[in-house]
């Protein structure tokens, strides 16, 4: 095992970032882990937490390392049932007292001491082995690191690089530091494929590929991207690197590019089915002589985890030049195929077709994995939301979606960056698929924003219009609106009673005809008139999303959003540091009250403008001697000040001890100040 600690001089980060690299020497020992391997690994790990380092593995190993005491492999001795017949079977295994001897200091055997077959012997109970590493000491070690690969993935960025092949504990690590990148002619492997043929007594697996190859762990959501070879390997690792911030807490990394802020976005999503990856990063069209600019800036989308539930999109961009993660819908159906188990000669390859804008159970842990993924990395989020619901079938129930639905929430819950959530145009966003991305899960970190030509409700207009406005009210809209129907209505009831049951019959059936008639208009209405409960509009007056928007300029409002939400959000963890009791809606009612007092009641409209408050908190943050940074430090002061006094009061008995610990750590200067205090309160 070899651990570095690395700086890298990069285009996000041209003054160096520093890394922290563990990887196996697959030349010692095929790269297996032993204690020390494990020891090392654990110590590099924990040194990158403490930092705030990212955490590069990279994974060439062949697990736990199995071993046997070779000083007692040389010299023991089999006591047997019959010594000429063998096949027998034995009794115990020995060693003798002179092989005792030199073992015996070594607390290499435990031994019971017996005379058989007419001599002294030492029949062997246990063996330790000299050399320490042989056995479960290793998996002990695995358990170690394992646990310290699931905590450096809450903590901080970790990604994993599979060059050759990761066996037993090495697939767990890559495993538990979640983000993996899969060599092609790599594998990731519980068992060998020799093992599993003896343990099923014939040879169904031809290769270790064939168990964990890119075939399986990229298409199963394992591995999150692919590579031909280590140098790719290397540059996917840096790419990715470059999206988040050079340490935990530290700002995100600005990579400007050509792409303006200001210019339109061109791609327009349409009702038919697209390929969300245009509406992202744009595309090129007419044989690729024209540009048609996306949603994030150009050449800066990278997709992951792109072959395992392909219901749902998802990768990393830059909004002017800020990494953001992204989630988005795949509108066009995809085929689902499950592979043929070897082992099992029932079993064979399903194709299973899934529709687009379905959350599946697949594709629901995907969004969930992903929102952890970009939580833990620091990244700013966003959804573009175009789910009609979740899939309710009998199989899908049973394959958990409600689970992993409930999963989408939980990262939410507990999202720590702004996370914008976009109904796009032509795009909906209906019941439980609402429900699980609503703002109201996570107030602080969450907003919902809908386009002007998006929908969103509890059901589709026509699942709305089959319940609230069947063919009886589809009749009574009729007889109210049609003029022909009106008049023929007017003509039955002027006839009365006195009408003979010929004429009756006669209006009847011309007003049944026209109803025929008009009915599927009145239909389309109808679909319509509830198409309308859905809209936008709506959506703003209920007070459910924050903003309509044009799709065009979206782009631009979104980037000056962010860019306010996240100085608003350095601002409030900056007050949140000394006194927890700050709210993000304290803070920002502070944050506005401020903003008032600079600028005065004529500029109060300022507030609204998400540009002019960015720029503003820009300014003020970076500037120590700001107004706004002078009135934090009061504030600061104010929050150390009460927690000071509340321990004070918490522990009055020791009030005494407590402030004189307080003084010895107080400048000769401020030392004079409390004296001539302490005088100033006597003599009153």
């Amino acid at each position: 095992m070899v651990a570095w600690r690395m700086t890298l001089y990069t285009p996000e980060c041209p003054t160096g970032r520093d890394i922290i690299i563990i990887s196996n020497d697959i030349t010692h020992q095929i790269g297996s882990f032993g204690p020390d391997e494990d020891i090392l690994f654990n110590e590099a790990s924990k040194r990158a937490r403490a930092l705030g380092l990212p955490r590069f593995y990279m994974a060439a190993n062949s697990g736990a390392r199995i071993g046997l005491a070779d000083e007692v492999k040389a010299v023991f001795r089999v006591a047997w049932v019959d010594a000429l017949k063998p096949d027998e079977g034995y009794k115990y295994l020995y060693v003798t007292p002179a092989d005792y001897r030199k073992l015996v200091n070594l607390n290499s055997i435990n031994v019971e001491r017996i005379e058989d077959d007419g001599e002294v012997r030492f029949k062997i109970l246990d063996i330790y082995g000299v050399k320490h590493g042989l056995g479960v000491e290793n998996l002990q070690g695995s358990g170690m690191i394992a646990g310290e690969s699931s905590t450096a993935y809450d903590e901080i960025f970790t990604l994993s690089l599979v060059s050759c092949r990761s066996i037993g504990i090495g697939a767990y690590l890559v495993r538990l530091g979640q983000r993996v990148i899969q060599v092609d002619t790599s594998h990731i492997i519980l068992t060998g494929a020799a093992a599993l043929n003896k343990v099923l007594g014939r040879n169904v697996y031809s290769s270790n590929a064939q168990l964990g190859g890119i075939q399986i762990m990229h298409n199963n959501g394992v591995s999150h991207a692919t590579v031909s070879n280590d140098f790719d390997g290397v540059l996917a690792m840096l790419k990715w690197l470059s999206y988040v911030p050079k340490s935990r807490k530290s700002a995100l990394p600005v990579l400007l590019n050509s792409d303006p802020v200001h210019r339109p976005i061109e791609f327009v999503p349409s009702k038919a089915p697209y390929d969300p990856r245009f509406m992202l990063g744009g595309r090129l069209k007419d044989g690729g002589a024209v540009w048609e600019s996306g949603f994030f800036d150009r050449d800066s989308f990278t997709e992951t985890l792109q072959p395992w539930a392909q219901t749902v999109v998802c990768g990393r961009a830059r909004l002017g030049g800020l990494p953001v993660g992204v989630i988005a819908v795949e509108t066009r159906s995809v085929e689902l195929t499950e592979p043929a188990d070897p082992a099992n000669p029932d079993s064979e390859t399903k194709v299973v077709s899934q529709a687009g804008q379905v959350w599946y159970p697949d594709s629901a842990f995907k969004t969930a994995q992903a929102i952890r993924d970009f939580d833990r990395e620091g990244l700013p989020l966003f959804i573009f939301a175009n789910w009609r619901g979740f899939s309710g079938g009998m199989r899908d129930m049973f394959d958990e979606v409600l689970k992993f639905g409930a999963l989408i929430v939980d990262a939410l819950r507990v999202y720590h960056q702004p996370c914008f959530v976009y109904i796009p145009p032509k795009g909906e966003l209906r019941g439980g698929a609402w429900v699980v991305l609503d703002p109201t899960i996570n107030a602080d970190a969450m907003e919902m924003y809908a386009d002007n030509e998006s929908r969103g409700g509890v059901l589709e207009p026509e699942g709305i219009v089959s319940i609230k406005f069947r063919s009886g009210d589809i009749q009574k809209a009729i007889h109210r609106l049609d003029p022909e129907c009106i008049e023929i209505l007017a003509e039955i009831k002027a006839l009365g009673t006195d009408a003979s049951e010929a004429q009756q019959t006669k209006l009847k059936n011309k007003l049944a005809c026209r109803e025929l008639s008009v009915s599927p208009m009145y239909q389309q209405i109808a679909i319509r008139f509830a198409d309308l409960h859905d809209t936008a509009g709506r959506m703003l007056e209920k007070n459910v999303i924050h903003r309509a928007l044009d799709w065009p300029s979206s782009r631009t409002f979104f980037y000056f959003r962010l860019r306010r939400r996240l100085e608003e959000f350095s601002f409030w963890r900056r007050l949140q540091a000394t006194d927890k009791a700050y709210t993000q809606q304290k803070a920002m009612n502070l944050l506005h009250r401020w903003f008032l007092e600079e600028f005065g009641e004529a500029k109060a409209h300022l507030w609204a403008n998400n540009e002019a408050v960015a720029e503003w908190l820009k300014k003020q943050m970076a500037n120590s001697s700001s107004i706004l940074r002078q009135k934090m430090r009061r504030v600061e002061r104010d929050g150390v000040s009460a927690q000071v006094s509340s321990i004070l009061l918490q522990n009055s008995g020791m009030a005494l001890e407590l402030a004189l610990a307080v003084v010895e750590h107080l400048s000769p200067t401020q030392m004079s100040r409390v004296s001539s205090i302490l005088e100033q309160r006597r003599q009153h």
